[in-house]
């Protein structure tokens, strides 16, 4: 079954047919994700280093500037902001489906050429990141035992009985956070990198109404993402050097089987 979805504007034309799928697709799309992987990996283990330095970078800036106890916020922000820094990826993904040539400087061009829809995108994401931090921030200063954290203390300070609330209630509106950007960027960055009849607004309506009508696959997906980029974070970010492109390939190919125009 499929759903039609009109355009808000005036027009009311149809933006695009949003599928029905099973809960057995988004394992599919993680198999078609580590095959894309396979068939560029210089791109994509290029791509996923970068991901990798940058994610070092900021740890260390902010181990550095005596703010570690924040790191499980920024490595929750990460989840609002990895969806715009797919869009190299999806353009490799999108060529190897259409049996073109796929290398890095591809997936360069395509962030270039598509530079207004993914600062429009990247900016809302940064919004919803700073909304995070905010709050976060927030939960700490009103759950928190009040004891200042160190270097040496910070783990067993955040994970003790006392801060037990905090760290639920943190998790909890963390997650709810990731799961609103997830709604809205699910298939709206793909689709902006698609199609160049639909702007961001449009793009996220659509990726919300595909969300809506297909929420347990969704939520299946949405969880198999966390724990691929968790994994990566347990190995000290080295294993986002090829999660991280296996799920922005995987999100293509999500956005392919979900989205017809």
């Amino acid at each position: 079954m499929s759903h039609t979805i009109l355009s808000t504007y005036a027009d009311h034309r149809k933006i695009a047919e949003v599928e029905d799928i099973s809960t057995d697709q988004p394992w599919n799309w993680l198999v078609a994700g580590w095959r894309d992987v396979r068939r560029t990996p210089a791109t994509s283990i290029g791509y996923g280093v970068l991901i990798t330095i940058a994610s070092y970078l900021l740890t260390l800036g902010t181990v550095v500037s005596g703010l570690y106890y924040l790191i499980p916020v920024l490595l929750g922000g990460f989840f609002l902001v990895a969806p715009a820094l797919g869009l190299g990826l999806y353009e490799v993904s999108r060529r190897i489906e259409q049996d073109e040539p796929a290398n890095f400087m591809h997936a360069l061009r395509a962030i270039w050429r598509h530079s207004f829809a993914v600062s429009t995108m990247g900016a809302a994401m940064v919004v919803c990141f700073i909304a995070w931090f905010l709050a976060a921030n927030l939960i700490f200063m009103v759950l928190s035992s009040g004891i200042t954290p160190t270097i040496e203390n910070a783990i067993p300070y955040l994970f003790s009985l006392e801060n037990l609330p905090m760290l639920a209630v943190g998790t909890l509106v963390g997650a709810l956070f990731a799961l609103g950007v997830f709604s809205l960027t699910v298939v709206s960055v793909p689709m902006l990198l698609d199609r160049n009849d639909v702007d961001v607004m449009s793009a996220m309506r659509v990726s919300f109404e595909a969300f809506r009508f297909n929420l347990v696959p969704m939520l299946v997906w949405a969880g198999l993402i966390v724990l691929v980029i968790i994994g990566g974070f347990m190995t000290l970010y080295v294993g986002l050097a090829i999660g991280f492109p296996m799920v922005a390939y995987a999100s293509w190919h999500a956005y392919r089987d979900v989205v017809k125009k």
